[in-house]
């Protein structure tokens, strides 16, 4: 991702809940009132995935408020929303969700430094109980060691 971009709704607890194997930076089609709606903010991915939809992919349960300038021709909240990918990778990531059992998760939703909306969209497998417990110890652990360190200087 570039540097020149503006956050417009991120999965923290993703990171939490999955092992990130791999990022893409997609695009996604939307509605005029949607990218409205979008700048003002409000919107949510904590709950959403993407998955297949035919041949192709779509960011499924992502949260964008209605815009209230839009009036009758605003949009649904909780709608499907294409995926703009080139056709290999397509069928490379179709393939692997088949196969290996892996799932497609939205980490961030933002405008790039030309304005138009992307989502970077990981490719991951599920956390077990044990995993998740490992890793907030190694965070602990991390943390109370960046906390000695600095006392010590």
């Amino acid at each position: 991702m570039t540097n020149n971009f503006h956050k417009v709704a991120q999965n923290r607890r993703a990171r939490h809940d999955y092992f990130i194997e791999d990022t893409l930076e997609v695009g996604i089609l939307l509605s005029g009132s949607e990218v409205k709606a979008l700048r003002d903010g409000q919107s949510n991915i904590n709950d959403a995935y993407a998955d297949a939809e035919g041949d192709e992919i779509a960011l499924i349960n992502a949260y964008i408020p209605e815009y209230k300038g839009a009036n009758r021709f605003n949009h649904e909240t909780r709608r499907p929303r294409k995926l703009l990918l080139h056709r290999r990778q397509i069928n490379k990531i179709l393939g692997r969700l088949k196969k290996e059992g892996i799932t497609l998760v939205p980490l961030s939703l933002y405008f790039n430094n030309k304005g138009r909306v992307k989502v970077e969209l990981a490719i991951v497998k599920g956390k077990k109980l044990y995993d998740k417990r490992a890793s907030e110890k190694e965070r602990e652990w991390n943390r109370d060691k960046a906390r000695a360190f600095k006392d010590y200087q």
